[in-house]
């Protein structure tokens, strides 16, 4: 017996229009659990959506309230950023990750997600023979999505098959081929935790300065490998990069995740500095614009929101400078996820489960933000309904380019009540499917 009736899901499932819950994005996942939890009063564990669960930077609240009380909501912002943020990312990018970026390559977006579409269809648009996006996966489904709009053609591996050694020559067999306009990937990896270490960084940043490729870092999650404690401005360890290794880079930093700033859509992205002035004849042909760092302001932004909210920015501007001031200790803040994670999994290895990616090259994996998890040899949509019907949520890892069986979970949105509520519904599960 279930936790919840499997013909109530299965009927919203339907309802919804989901013919795959294979395929179902995370979106797609949240509607079925809100709704079945409206329905028949059961609460989920929702390990689906990666929405911060620590109360935002009181930093970023303070000055933004102060920003709107000065007026600047009735003002434009500059498209490329105030010059507050702009200063303040350069110095964080320094503190944080001893990268010299100048403050004119470090523009206001509204999120990361709208810096990563930008940065793809900017790159895609620099040599009209690369039409192809190479993605180091696991990842962020919505990013291929991105791509998918845009109207490039996507490649991809799972980087657990091609550690150290394997990795170089892995890049290069796509890049060697001549259609590739940029990489992407991000380090903490979601959805597997995996981080890029710095010889891998190396190889990366090598290969796509010989092959004049871009490379795309999301770093939703810096400082989340809670194996080392990068909480310490201008101090090592660094949060690891490839913008150490080539020119050809752009950073995307987000608050949502670091300072829990989620719901203002604020991030920055960090155009290395040869990269920001290099021009292009396509964009010149194109927009009259030839500049790299001009064209991803004064056109794509300009053309998607017409730059990043006002109040946001002065926002992300507070707290990137208390953090590097040593005033915000946002790691010590963020930290608390890891400890949820590692609840979490106690609780799965004592009822079945396993972690589908343990390892992190040959190191174990960090606890952090997010994790992985299988059951016997389930797929990861067999899992993924199985669970549904034991009120708990989560995303097949197919979805993020896995070559493995699981599931994609987020720990943010534990609360203390569901340890207790975890741990009865997964034995209920493990009795239930025990072979």
């Amino acid at each position: 017996m279930s936790v919840i009736d499997p013909q109530i899901i299965d009927s919203i499932v339907s309802e919804l229009e989901i013919e795959d819950i294979a395929k179902a994005s995370i979106r797609q996942v949240g509607a079925i659990v809100r709704t079945v939890e409206e329905r028949t009063g059961v609460e989920y564990i929702h390990f689906e959506m990666g929405i911060p669960g620590l109360p935002p930077s009181q930093v970023g609240v303070s000055a933004e309230i102060d920003a709107l009380e000065k007026g600047v909501a009735s003002v434009y912002p500059v498209i490329d950023g105030i010059a507050p943020v702009k200063e303040q990312a350069s110095r964080f990018v320094k503190a944080f990750l001893d990268v010299d970026i100048k403050p004119s390559g470090c523009i206001p977006t509204v999120g990361s997600m709208q810096g990563s579409f930008a940065s793809l269809m900017l790159c895609s648009q620099l040599f009209p023979e690369r039409n192809t996006v190479l993605y180091i996966d696991p990842g962020f489904p919505v990013q291929k999505m991105q791509a998918q709009v845009i109207g490039v053609d996507i490649a991809s591996f799972d980087l657990s098959e091609y550690r150290g050694e394997k990795l170089k020559s892995k890049v290069e067999s796509y890049l060697s081929k001549g259609n590739i306009c940029a990489i992407l990937y991000s380090s903490p990896n979601n959805p597997s935790w995996m981080c890029l270490n710095e010889k891998e960084l190396e190889m990366i940043g090598t290969l796509a300065t010989e092959y004049d490729v871009v490379v795309i870092e999301d770093l939703a999650y810096m400082t989340m490998d809670f194996r080392r404690d990068m909480g310490h401005p201008f101090e090592p360890p660094f949060q690891p990069s490839v913008a150490k290794y080539t020119d050809n880079y752009l950073l995307l930093i987000s608050a949502s995740k670091i300072f829990s700033y989620a719901g203002q859509r604020i991030a920055i992205a960090c155009i290395s500095d040869k990269l920001y002035e290099r021009q292009y004849s396509a964009l010149s042909k194109r927009y009259n614009i030839a500049r790299f760092g001009a064209a991803f302001a004064y056109v794509y932004l300009y053309t998607f929101s017409s730059g990043a909210s006002h109040s946001a920015q002065h926002a992300m501007a507070a707290m990137l400078k208390a953090a590097s001031d040593g005033d915000y200790h946002f790691v010590s803040d963020i930290k608390e996820y890891a400890l949820r994670t590692e609840r979490i999994k106690e609780i799965l290895y004592r009822n079945g489960f396993h972690i589908v990616y343990d390892k992190d090259d040959s190191e174990p994996i960090s606890d952090g933000f997010f994790f992985t998890l299988g059951y016997g040899n389930m797929s990861g949509a067999e899992l993924l309904k199985e669970l549904l019907y034991y009120g708990i949520s989560g995303i097949d890892l197919a979805t993020t380019g896995s070559v493995r069986n699981g599931i994609r979970a987020c720990s943010s949105n534990i609360k203390p009540h569901h340890y207790a509520m975890l741990e009865e519904r997964l034995s209920l599960f493990d009795k239930n499917h025990k072979k």
